[in-house]
């Protein structure tokens, strides 16, 4: 939930205030907890008592109202609303340089799915995420950041205007994938394909996948390959949901330099 007088977002849920701790707790504006949470958090109040930031002990109710949740496990912080770094051509140039693994969003519309491959990119060591500044494109909100839990401090997120210039620019530069549930490519050959280049994956909306005009601009397209049900040649669903099929993705795509 977000204050939008004082341009600040709420984080609630134990694993991402822990992770604000220990990483960015000079983001936080104020903290509030339950009684049961006190004992947890004496680390952070002494901090936060050093910049004269306030803290509280208050009851679940008013939890849920600064956060807009009842999943807030005790703990909500206040933070300054988070800014996506806008993508320069130098940073491009920088991954491409580096080899990294890049991780291209095509309007992924629901902020916990934001969250949980958020999560699944900070558990595979995948940092950085693109973000189309587009309509049906979800941006950071609270539900990111408790269903990330604490992910969302090991992951450096970038706005793109235009993901079709984006991915126009990085050709002959890095490799460009899409996932298809059509793809000629098992997913299982994507380590392959990137071999020890600088490479992007792009992952689709929720309901219609990627956007034509991006399938055009990419080298690859692969496919998670289910398995058929009973004696038919089909799956029983045609895919798994964006944030499940990017835990199978990024396993396959940080698992760069084995071949």
């Amino acid at each position: 939930m977000k204050n939008k007088q004082k341009h600040e977002l709420a984080v609630c849920g134990y694993a991402a205030v822990k992770a604000l701790e220990a990483r960015h707790s000079d983001s936080i504006c104020r903290l509030y907890f339950s009684r049961e949470r006190s004992h947890q958090f004496g680390e952070l109040c002494r901090i936060l008592a050093t910049r004269n930031i306030p803290y509280n002990i208050v009851e679940s109710d008013e939890l849920q109202k600064l956060c807009g949740s009842l999943h807030h496990q005790g703990v909500v912080a206040m933070i300054h609303t988070p800014r996506l770094i806008p993508l320069t051509k130098e940073q491009a140039l920088s991954f491409v340089h580096k080899k990294e693994r890049i991780v291209l969003l095509d309007r992924v519309g629901n902020a916990n799915n934001l969250g949980a491959i958020v999560r699944s990119a900070a558990f595979f060591g995948i940092k950085n995420i693109i973000l189309p500044v587009e309509d049906g494109q979800t941006m950071v909100t609270t539900s990111t950041f408790r269903i990330a839990q604490g992910g969302m401090e090991y992951v450096d997120i970038y706005s793109v205007r235009s993901p079709t210039s984006f991915l126009q620019d990085m050709q002959g530069k890095m490799v460009r994938i899409a996932t298809d549930v059509r793809g000629a490519e098992p997913i299982s050959h994507l380590s392959s394909i990137c071999k020890r280049k600088a490479a992007v994956v792009v992952l689709g909306n929720e309901e219609t996948g990627v956007s034509e005009n991006l399938f055009k601009l990419c080298d690859y397209r692969v496919v998670i390959p289910g398995i058929p049900f009973a004696d038919t040649h089909l799956p029983a669903v045609e895919s798994l949901n964006v944030a499940q099929a990017s835990s199978i993705v990024f396993y396959e795509f940080s698992r760069k330099g084995t071949e």
